[in-house]
């Protein structure tokens, strides 16, 4: 005797809500890597004379891995919600893919140059004189550079401006939380440029100012992503299978 037995497997609508908390987990960790690494990398940026001094290499150095993992996290957060993305525009979801993978190149670049520092000033032993502490604030200028050109230009376009519109289009989060990106992804490359043409410095309160919107964007979209998820947009909604019947023999 045949029976009907209703099977429900996991709807795609399910593996897509748990996309959203991955690439929400990897947002924030951005944050929890990134912040730190900032705050050990203080004796080497702000010392002249770090090179020819006694040092705080293993300081300088765990602050290189956190920012070698903000790295890893940046690419992540783009290739998770890549699937998602594509839907919407998937021109536009490989330019926000590419623009994580350059940004995160330049960001090893600047861990490159922090480790060489580290490296010239245990060969030295403290020695080495003016040439050396010329070197030194060499590689920390090339350091300061690659800040400006990997986390406020790529970020601000990519995660501002190409992932603000995406998401703003799709519906996939809040809209006004979406503005906030669209709004402040440019912001935050026109405060690079007018850091980039010596308007200001990059670490004072006006260049600060300009680049919390986006800031904000980021947190906000991954405690969003998170907490509730995507939001039931069509874009995930009417590609979900729906419940099948299969017949069970008895």
């Amino acid at each position: 005797m045949n029976t009907i037995k209703s099977r429900t497997p996991e709807t795609s609508v399910d593996a897509v809500q748990r996309t959203a908390r991955i690439a929400g987990v990897w947002f924030i960790l951005t944050f929890v890597f990134s912040i730190p690494a900032v705050l050990l990398y203080d004796p080497v940026l702000n010392d002249a004379n770090y090179i020819l001094g006694a040092g705080a290499d293993t300081q300088v150095q765990l602050g290189a891995l956190l920012e070698i993992l903000t790295a890893v996290a940046n690419i992540a957060t783009a290739v998770v919600l890549f699937p998602i993305l594509k839907r919407q525009s998937e021109s536009i979801a490989l330019g926000y893919i590419g623009l994580r993978i350059l940004e995160s190149t330049v960001i090893v670049m600047g861990v490159v140059s922090v480790l060489a520092v580290v490296t010239l000033r245990q060969d030295l032993a403290g020695g080495g004189g003016v040439n050396a502490t010329l070197i030194g604030q060499s590689l920390v200028a090339l350091k300061d550079q690659t800040f400006l050109l990997g986390p406020a230009f790529c970020a601000g376009f990519g995660n501002g401006l190409l992932l603000g519109y995406l998401m703003y289009r799709s519906g996939l989060v809040p809209r006004p939380m979406a503005l906030i990106g669209l709004i402040g992804g440019p912001i935050a490359c026109a405060t690079a440029t007018a850091v980039l043409f010596g308007a200001y410095e990059q670490q004072s309160p006006v260049n600060f100012l300009f680049t919390a919107p986006e800031i904000v964007w980021e947190a906000s979209l991954g405690i969003w992503l998170i907490t509730n998820g995507f939001r039931p947009a069509p874009l995930i909604t009417e590609t979900a299978p729906k419940t099948t019947q299969e017949p069970d023999t008895a």
